[in-house]
């Protein structure tokens, strides 16, 4: 095992498979036994990674990137020699999204009844609340790379996440509006705790700002399930006269900016978020949302990064939360190399470990962060995100949020980044 005792990191970078220990056998003779790191490795099961992400539904779209960032990681353990000598396992099933709940319900089923140690999902805060007991209860890891709800923090020793809470990106929201000079501002948010999480934290910020919340505030949701509510929501929100206007949905917004358009709202004026910052050249006239702005937890995928992607899957066309998913594989293998061990409570006891929470020697690789363990060594692994070491919440103590800007073909590009620190 490794030494229990580390240097505080000084700052952050911008079910369960039982362990079988084999035994001399040879009658106890001093020269026929190997050396416990060797017994632990050569006994351990195959790493086996579940995930959890949406192949339907109204967040299909963050599924293939996610999927890929899964893919590839797995791909370059195994290259490099696996985890304890074997080759990393990976069962991919479908989240779907809340309106869908059993979907999701039926994957954990499966997954648990499939011993992975770890899942990688879901993507939806709302879908997480719905089998997180069942997953942490089975002492399974839980590393969602996109959960951003703040009431999740902290929620179990098994669930972690690699992406930050709504805290980082509310503040980077707000904050991007205010340097845009906006004094009132609308939402147009659906009754769902993604939604109403980031609206309260955005909400705050621009009020400690001096800005004016028009529309949008607690009671003035409108429900996900019925499109028929989004044209009176709209024209409640135009009554209110606001300079900008932050749509927080997911499949909805097709429905609301045309209706916006119709009220007249200068559609360069919008803002939103991951949860809807997609490609809708298909969706909507050229130059619709030229202008329009959101932001993305995560730094910005290297072209590097992309061409590993791609090179797992070539028809990607968006990275989000790719990166996160990527980081969440690795970790999960980095703890169970520290850990000795493939089972899932192994794995949990040194996550925070393997990603500089307690110091250790930076790396960013898993072929190099592997041989430093191997090597006796503590580590600081830097993820592809930009995501900073677990807090004590299993949170990322810091992350990057993207800004982006949609052109004349509907699509968006990243325009910069900017780096925020969680609460513990």
């Amino acid at each position: 095992m490794f030494r229990s005792t580390h240097a505080v990191r000084a700052a952050a970078l911008a079910g369960t498979v039982a362990l079988v220990l084999t035994a001399c056998s040879s009658g106890g003779t001093d020269d026929a036994g190997s050396t416990e790191t060797e017994d632990a490795a050569a006994g351990s099961a195959p790493l086996k990674v579940g995930s959890l992400l949406p192949q339907t539904g109204s967040l299909a779209f963050l599924g293939p990137p996610e999927i890929a960032g899964v893919d590839l990681a797995k791909e370059e353990i195994n290259a490099a020699g696996g985890v304890l000598g074997q080759d990393v396992e990976v069962v991919h099933t479908d989240s779907s999204d809340a309106d869908n709940a059993e979907v999701a319900t039926q994957s954990v089923t499966d997954l648990i009844s499939q011993d992975v140690s770890v899942i990688v999902g879901a993507a939806s805060s709302s879908v997480t609340r719905n089998v997180i007991d069942d997953i942490t209860g089975a002492e399974i890891v839980q590393i969602s790379p996109a959960n951003t709800a703040t009431d999740l923090s902290g929620y179990s020793p098994f669930y972690f996440r690699t992406a930050p809470s709504d805290i980082v990106q509310g503040n980077a929201l707000a904050n991007l509006i205010i340097g845009d000079g906006h004094t009132r501002v609308a939402f147009l948010v659906f009754n769902d705790d993604y939604g109403t999480s980031l609206r309260d934290v955005a909400s705050a910020t621009l009020e400690e700002a001096g800005v004016e919340v028009s529309y949008g505030n607690p009671g003035e949701e409108f429900d996900p399930a019925s499109d028929d509510v989004i044209p009176s929501a709209v024209t409640a929100a135009m009554a209110t006269s606001p300079e900008a206007i932050v749509v927080i949905a997911f499949d909805q917004t097709k429905l609301i900016v045309p209706a916006l358009q119709t009220a007249g709202f200068d559609t360069s004026k919008l803002y939103f978020v991951d949860g809807n910052l997609a490609d809708y050249s298909a969706d909507f006239e050229p130059g619709t949302l030229e202008g329009a702005q959101g932001t993305l937890p995560g730094a910005f995928p290297s072209e590097d990064f992309q061409e590993r992607l791609l090179g797992v899957n070539p028809d990607l066309t968006d990275y989000s939360y790719a990166a996160e998913s990527y980081d969440a594989v690795i970790l999960s293998a980095l703890a169970a190399i520290r850990g000795e061990g493939t089972d899932g409570p192994t794995i949990q006891e040194n996550m925070a470990a393997v990603s500089g929470a307690e110091g250790g020697t930076a790396c960013s690789t898993f072929e190099e962060c592997a041989q430093l363990l191997e090597d006796g060594e503590e580590i600081d692994y830097e993820t592809v995100s930009g995501a900073g070491a677990f807090n004590d919440s299993n949170d990322p103590s810091s992350a990057f949020i993207g800004i982006y800007q949609f052109g004349p073909d509907n699509k968006n590009a990243w325009v910069k980044a900017e780096e925020g620190e969680a609460a513990a």
